[in-house]
This record gives C-alpha cells, sequence and structure tokens, in this order.
C-alpha cells in the first residue's frame, strides 16, 4: 500500500486509465468495466480495477496539475508495477478548426513547468508519447470516423492566467491546445520505462471563445474512453 493509493499488491492492473477527475473514474468504470471493484478512496481520489473485453484495466484519478498527477504515476509504476498509463483528460484548442468535443492525441508535450526545469539542471526537455499507443489511437479513431488531431500540446502549472492571450504565442508555433499533465506523465514513463499516451477531449476552443459544460466533461465525453479501453493490450 502506498501513501496515496490504498490498494493491495495485484489490486491494480498493469494497463490504467488516468482521468484527472476523480468522479470521471468512477464513471469510466460504472459504464464501461465488467464486475469493478474500488480499490482506493484515500483523498476522495478514486481508483478502480475492472474487465474490458476479457482484459483487466484500472482507472484512477489523479486530480489537477502536474504535482499531483507525478505522485500517483510514480507510485502506480514503482509500488503497483504499472506498466501502460493512457491520460483520458480535457483540453482547450488553440485553433479555430479544433472544435469542441474533437479528439488531441499529445505527441509531445511543452510546457511552463519548473518540474522538469529543475530535473535537467535548466535543460530543456522533449516529453514524448510511446508510438506504438499513439498510432493504435489514432487507427482507432479513424476507423470509428471520429475527428482527430495529432501534435503538441501545451502542459501548464497555471488555469487562470494573468495573460489572457499567452495561449497565442504557443498557437503560432503549432501548438494544438493547453492541458495541465501531459509533460510529466511522458516524462515518468521514459524515465521508468513504461509505456504513455495521452487521449484529450477538447472541452474550450480560445478562438471560438467556446466551452463546454461541467455535466460534459466529467460523463458525456466518451469517445477518448472507448479508445483508451480498445488501444489497452
Amino acid at each position: 500500500m502506498s501513501l496515496h493509493i490504498a490498494a493491495k499488491p495485484g489490486d491494480i492492473a498493469e494497463t490504467a486509465l488516468l482521468p484527472g477527475d476523480p468522479l470521471r473514474a468512477q464513471f469510466v468504470a460504472e459504464t464501461f468495466l465488467e464486475n469493478p471493484v474500488c480499490y482506493t478512496r484515500v483523498r476522495g481520489m478514486l481508483g478502480f480495477t475492472g474487465a474490458y473485453g476479457g482484459r483487466r484495466v484500472s482507472v484512477q484519478g489523479t486530480g489537477m496539475g502536474m504535482p499531483s498527477h507525478a505522485i500517483y504515476v510514480h507510485e502506480l509504476i514503482n509500488l503497483y508495477g504499472v506498466k501502460r498509463l493512457i491520460r483520458i483528460g480535457t483540453c482547450g484548442a488553440y485553433r479555430k478548426d479544433i472544435p469542441l468535443k474533437s479528439l488531441v492525441l499529445a505527441m509531445s508535450a511543452s510546457t511552463d513547468s519548473a518540474m522538469n526545469s529543475r530535473r535537467f539542471q535548466g535543460m530543456s526537455y522533449a516529453p514524448t508519447a510511446d508510438f506504438g499507443l499513439l498510432l493504435r489511437a489514432h487507427e482507432e479513431a479513424k476507423r470509428l470516423g471520429l475527428p482527430v488531431f495529432a501534435g503538441n500540446v501545451f502542459s501548464s502549472d497555471t488555469f487562470y492566467d494573468d495573460e489572457p492571450e499567452a495561449w497565442r504565442l504557443w498557437a503560432e508555433y503549432g501548438v494544438l491546445a493547453v492541458e495541465m499533465e501531459t509533460a510529466i506523465l511522458y516524462t515518468l514513463a521514459a524515465k521508468f520505462g513504461v509505456r504513455a499516451l495521452s487521449i484529450l477531449t477538447v472541452s474550450d476552443n480560445f478562438p471560438l471563445k467556446a466551452a463546454a459544460t461541467h455535466e460534459e466533461r466529467q460523463t458525456a465525453f466518451q469517445d477518448m474512453m472507448r479508445i483508451a479501453l480498445e488501444i489497452a493490450p
């Protein structure tokens, strides 16, 4: 049992889906998994293990932001033997042609976080997705006829920015969308030799000033959930 996950050895599958919202974790478990069992409620950060297509899969809430996400990713890998981590979260699109509810696959992640700057002594590190998971997710989205975009995302430490137009600089350099966890997920996956991918649903569009409701963010974005479960080995 870890400090933040009250699971016993063997309770967690080698593939884990990682929503930030613990209620989204519960929704995934109750909607898609057979015989889901809740293995942790510590700090209200729910985690479940069940079956999908005959394969064991876990889904673990991680909270918002890279410091919280890093705690759960570190413990899942090092204390519970998780080998594949698939983030299912929301993002804000930086381009007009990326509409609400479309999918963004994070090939890589830029960031304003000091976590990696400190880790790499001021040098820049380029966190990237596992190519096999990325390719399978893209193929599955295309097979289902879903709008999907793949590219660089921006993992920010700031939700309410003092500079509301700062996003335009990232957009100018081809960044597709902003979110708050992918950079550290890919960094830790690389460090510990496991596979990771972020599958994101567009909940906001900055150029269009459009936004989804909180209810939609919690339960309506099911395409990314299905794709994550389908590509889970």
